[in-house]
């Protein structure tokens, strides 16, 4: 009787710990379930949205194939489908020129009317003053062809495109010819600030490309005049890469004071060097 009643307790023990495992599992199950219907559900609001871009899509091209054969669509400029067509239009255009934009590196650029092309802005600026905008044409017919500019002469462009093989790689060809027309706006900019702020220094020579600035400065205390001789060799910077001085004292370029001047002018903006030099009575 004893062992009946232990084996009675067992099994009554057994079946209670089956059902409380039971009662975990089910929730699992459930929460389970209830994943896989949201999935469901999102995978069939895909399919209905892709299914109403593909038949909108549908309806442009026939809207436009009938366009370019000629045939007029009767269809009324305020209806639904007519809205719908010239916003789904828009949207292709942007979705168009925000690739574009992302491609070239965020450059600036507008599909042309004329031609099958782009064109591209090049902006400039300095110290934060944006300055002059340059437009580059890019023909895109077979492979990229620069059809027409409106960027200086001086600029090698046709050169820049060759050696960075704007074919393959556009992004690096406009980030170098961008630093090219930055560092020569800025050696311009840099030119006109010294005219403005420092009447008592003399312009002797520039260029064109304002790779090369020569300019007379007088010493306070000899009153000697002094030329000094900035050659910008590097074009797409705006600090020089040599400094010369000539005067009538041969001595005075090679004294300590004077080569920290040279050292002040290739590391900071010539007007802001020359501030640093009158302040300190080097120069009038």
């Amino acid at each position: 009787m004893e062992a009946a009643s232990k084996r009675g307790v067992l099994n009554h023990l057994s079946l209670l710990e089956v059902q409380a495992r039971s009662r975990k599992t089910r929730p699992r199950q459930r929460s389970r379930v209830e994943e896989l219907n949201a999935k469901v559900a999102a995978l069939t609001e895909q399919r209905d949205r892709l299914k109403a871009e593909i038949h909108t899509h549908q309806k442009l091209k026939e809207s436009m194939d009938k366009r370019d054969k000629g045939e007029d669509e009767e269809m009324d400029e305020d209806s639904e489908n007519s809205k719908l067509l010239r916003l789904m239009a828009r949207h292709s255009q942007l979705k168009d020129l925000l690739q574009a934009h992302d491609i070239i590196g965020g450059y600036n650029v507008i599909k042309t009317l004329e031609r099958e092309g782009v064109c591209v802005s090049l902006a400039t600026a300095y110290d934060g003053v944006y300055l002059e905008t340059y437009n580059m044409e890019i023909d895109l017919k077979r492979k990229l062809r620069i059809s027409r500019h409106n960027i200086p002469p001086f600029i090698p462009v046709s050169s820049l495109a060759e050696q960075y093989d704007m074919h393959t790689d556009i992004r690096t060809f406009l980030d170098v010819l961008s630093q090219h027309l930055n560092a020569f706006a800025g050696r311009k900019q840099q030119l006109k600030l010294l005219k403005e702020l420092h009447t008592s220094v003399e312009v002797m020579e520039s260029n064109v490309l304002c790779s090369i600035l020569v300019m007379m400065f007088i010493v306070p205390t000899t009153k000697m005049a002094v030329l000094c001789t900035l050659d910008y060799s590097d074009h797409t910077r705006c600090l020089p890469t040599r400094v010369q001085l000539d005067c009538e004292e041969k001595t005075l370029p090679d004294s300590p004071k004077w080569k920290k001047n040279c050292s002040l002018l290739m590391e900071v903006p010539v007007h802001k060097a020359l501030d640093t030099m009158r302040k300190m009575e080097t120069i009038v």
